[in-house]
């Protein structure tokens, strides 16, 4: 009798890490993947514009590659899809406004044409190779966002997706607990579920909260209102116009990615905008103050964004006044946490009132709390757990809180990018590794920028770079002109030209010991320069300059 194909599972991003998600799901010889998301670099990806997880193992399987699962519009998983379409051309299957907001980013990425986009609602089932494939409702902190159950011949794998609990949500379309049960009782052979807020006991609470709140704000504003928030966040976006339209104000929207949003929301049909309450900014800024709502993104400090540029007074069209009230209605992601601090300071200091404690309620998280992920185990009650999205901390306490609800602890697997998770009916096994990391796109790069000229920029940034530029006869290995030194952030040269002087010096005895020496390969050469005049300098200055030799022969 041939033997059943397993069912793995392979995460390519998103584990260990808060983004680029992107899960592999392999059954025989066919493979579908669900999200395909990017990452803000960190502090130390020196002019690094975004990371996107490495497809090695996809571009060696590409025949394989049967489809891309969306389960929601998130940056974190949609961001990666024009540089992996590029390379692996399949369809993508996704909400409404989901694919709304990709097709904007395939558009500027001129792909719209040559990509398949395949709208599915919610409870719908469609097939994909093999695999049968559902998408159920869930809350999250965008509209339209699903779960993803992959019904295969071993038996279903459910992905959760970014989920809430919100029993009443903004938009009224309650999360299917219905249709989880039922999976659940019909048996669920591996799960995989959201971990980012498993360090929170209790519930997240509702959208609606956040409503309440900006009604008691507006109440008692008397100026102008400006609201930060995360473009993507639609039911926000939402209960803010309700709010500006009860109290007679306009609102103007600042910021590209929040103009994007409200455009392909309003156009889908998920933002609804009374008549004549959404205005121009130049208009607003003709308006009474009392009678404007500023929408803005940058919630998260972004040296770029809006909010930004408004707190430094650096905005084309926006000033501070006295008086404004600012509601900042997003927690800072971590690492965020200083320049959104920087941010609020500098608008107290230009008189306006800032709202941003996460306990005045102008919050919400869109991930569960400990009780929602306890209610999700065990309506589902799977045979294989394995949790993700999250860093490594969050993963492993996502898997205790599994273990306290009687998952047996080798049925729980606290995987890393790459990792092949293999399963049939009855047994779970780690199954060694495929390739897998992080792809930098820097401007029209993609994946040029590595560990080494990450480690350049970084030097550089430290401690400057040093140019040393000499004339040489090549006949005789003469100096004929030099060396002459030029320096940029290493020390101003105007300042320290003794310093200088004695580099030349150093430079000069370099090139005679090589003379001595009998070496006249330029390469060679330019190693002793290195390395004399690094020497010299660390003992000088105790810092560590990138030495760039030039050679020039005649």
């Amino acid at each position: 009798m041939a033997k059943e194909p397993k069912l793995a599972v392979i995460p390519l991003g998103g584990l260990g890490e808060i983004g680029k998600n992107m899960t592999a799901v392999r059954f025989g010889e066919n493979i579908v993947l669900i999200d395909c998301g990017l990452m803000f670099p960190e502090e130390e990806m020196l002019g690094i514009d975004i990371v996107i997880p490495d497809i090695t193992y996809l571009l060696e399987h590409k025949e394989q590659v049967l489809g891309i699962l969306l389960t929601h519009g998130h940056e974190d998983h949609i961001g990666a899809l024009p540089y992996v379409l590029r390379q692996i051309n399949v369809p993508v299957y996704g909400s409404k406004l989901t694919l709304g907001l990709v097709q904007g980013k395939l558009k500027e990425h001129n792909m719209l044409e040559q990509v398949k986009l395949t709208t599915v609602k919610p409870r719908d089932i469609i097939s994909v190779g093999p695999f049968k494939v559902e998408f159920i409702r869930v809350s999250h902190s965008i509209p339209d966002s699903m779960a993803i159950a992959i019904h295969t011949p071993v038996g279903t794998l459910l992905h959760t997706g970014d989920f809430k609990i919100d029993q009443t949500p903004v938009d009224g379309e309650v999360i299917d607990l219905p249709r989880f049960a039922a999976l659940g009782e019909k048996g669920v052979l591996v799960m995989l579920s959201d971990s980012t807020n498993v360090e929170r006991s209790g519930y997240t609470m509702s959208e609606r909260v956040v409503g309440n709140t900006f009604d008691e704000t507006f109440r008692h504003a008397q100026e102008r209102i400006l609201i930060a928030t995360f473009a993507s966040n639609v039911h926000r976006l939402q209960q803010a116009i309700t709010v500006a339209h009860k109290y007679e104000r306009h609102v103007a929207v600042v910021g590209r990615s929040m103009a994007n949003v409200v455009q392909v929301a309003s156009e889908l049909g998920y933002l609804h905008i009374p008549e004549g309450t959404l205005v121009e900014l130049d208009e607003a800024n003709r308006l009474p103050k009392n009678k404007v709502v500023l929408l803005t993104t940058g919630s998260q400090g972004e040296p770029m964004s809006a909010l930004t540029r408004i707190a430094m007074n650096d905005h084309r069209q926006v000033d501070i006044m006295h008086g404004d009230t600012i509601i900042i209605s997003a927690t800072p992601i971590p690492g965020n946490e200083k320049l959104v601090a920087r941010i609020i300071d500098q608008l107290f200091k230009l008189g306006a009132k800032v709202i941003y404690e996460a306990v005045s309620g102008i919050h919400v998280s869109g991930h569960p709390s400990q009780e929602e992920l306890k209610l999700m185990l065990n309506l589902i009650r799977p045979k294989f757990f394995i949790p993700v999205h999250g860093e490594y901390r969050m993963l492993k306490r996502h898997a205790e809180l599994a273990k306290e609800l009687g998952i047996p602890s080798e049925n729980i697997f606290v995987g890393e990018n790459g990792q092949v998770l293999e399963f049939n009916r009855k047994t779970g096994r780690t199954l060694g590794r495929v390739t897998s990391g992080r792809v930098l796109v820097d401007g029209l790069g993609v994946g040029d920028v590595g560990n080494i000229v990450l480690r350049d920029r970084k030097q550089l940034s430290q401690d400057g770079i040093l140019i040393v530029v000499v004339t040489m006869d090549k006949e005789n290995n003469q100096v004929l002109a030099g060396p002459d030194i030029v320096s940029r952030g290493f020390v101003y040269v105007r300042e320290s030209e003794m310093l200088m002087e004695e580099a030349k010096t150093k430079v000069k005895m370099a090139l005679e010991k090589c003379c001595v020496r009998g070496i006249s390969e330029w390469a060679a050469m330019k190693s002793v320069i290195r390395d004399d005049l690094g020497k010299f300098l660390y003992e000088k200055t105790r810092r560590r300059p990138m030495i760039l030799p030039i050679i020039m022969e005649v």
